[in-house]
């Protein structure tokens, strides 16, 4: 068996003059939980539909479980599922309803949905009654109810494009337990989200800035390229005269503001406690976080 759930070669994707998505090129294997990291409009949603088959291609080669969404579909929508951004969940039917009609899209038998929904419910912890109506859950309910029925036909791999945008925190640490549940069981999830925190849970992250990949890796592979040197957090209070100080230094580059702090690097030969000492700044040595190498890699260069 293939031991890519997918490969993209030189994909580009245009929509008239504009360009989504910009010749890239990545491969994902099994089992992978593989997150695209990028701001709206930097081709994380365009690249998920190409790879479920609902955009075509501009130009290049796109294999999902072995399979060319332009040329296989049947075999594509057997083995995989959606989770669109907005819940793809309708409001006015109940979650039986819900279930039963997404069951009829894939055309599989009411008894084979009932079977599914009774191992579903019990998977995502739903212990409300199935004749509630969708839009009387709540957030964090609706989010999982989604994703069991983005499980419903049993597909090898999931696409999940910004699933938990708009739920609470706590609905959002539950809802990343099913991913890692759901990985553990040999499913490949794509996932697409632009919080720097969910991020570090994916196995490899995708970096995009205007339908380009800037950088591709693990999460600490990340942080290692994009910060070779010390990374340093100040904190100047209100101080303007000491943040012109820190600004305004020859040592210091790639200094941005994080809340009341500030973080930056020192040039190399630089010895961090003497320069406290001379610009009388309380300075103290960091890791850098997925969010200081999104702004170094990513919005720094926007």
């Amino acid at each position: 068996m293939n031991e890519y759930a997918a490969q993209v070669k030189n994909l580009v994707v245009r929509f008239g003059n504009f360009t989504a998505v910009d010749d890239i090129s990545f491969s994902v294997k099994r089992g992978e939980i593989f997150g695209f990291l990028g701001a709206n409009g930097a081709g994380k949603t365009t690249t998920i539909r190409v790879l479920c088959g609902l955009i075509r291609p501009s130009s290049g080669e796109i294999y999902v479980s072995g399979h060319d969404p332009r040329n296989d579909m049947d075999a594509i929508k057997a083995r995989v599922g959606y989770m669109s951004q907005k819940f793809t969940l309708y409001n006015d039917l109940s979650v039986d309803e819900n279930i039963y009609f997404s069951g009829s899209l894939r055309k599989m038998t009411r008894a084979k949905i009932a079977s599914r929904a009774k191992e579903l419910f019990k998977y995502i912890e739903f212990d409300a009654s199935p004749k509630t109506l969708v839009r009387n859950l709540s957030g964090g309910v609706k989010q999982r109810l989604a994703l069991a029925i983005s499980m419903l036909h049993e597909p090898e791999i999931l696409f999940l494009d910004e699933p938990t945008a708009g739920v609470s925190p706590a609905a959002r640490v539950k809802f990343w337990d099913l991913i890692r549940k759901v990985s553990s069981e040999g499913k490949t999830v794509f996932i697409t989200t632009h919080y720097m925190d969910e991020a570090e849970h994916c196995g490899r992250i995708s970096l995009m800035r205007s339908g380009k990949i800037v950088a591709l890796d693990s999460s600490e592979r990340l942080k290692e390229a994009a910060f070779p040197h010390s990374l340093y957090e100040a904190d100047v209070g209100n101080n303007p005269a000491l943040e012109k100080s820190l600004s305004e230094h020859p040592a210091v580059f790639n200094l941005t503001p994080h809340g009341l702090r500030w973080h930056f690097e020192l040039k190399p030969g630089t010895q961090a406690d003497r320069f406290s000492q001379e610009t009388r700044i309380e300075t103290k040595k960091i890791r850098p976080s997925l969010e200081d190498v999104f702004i170094k890699m990513v919005e720094a260069k926007l």
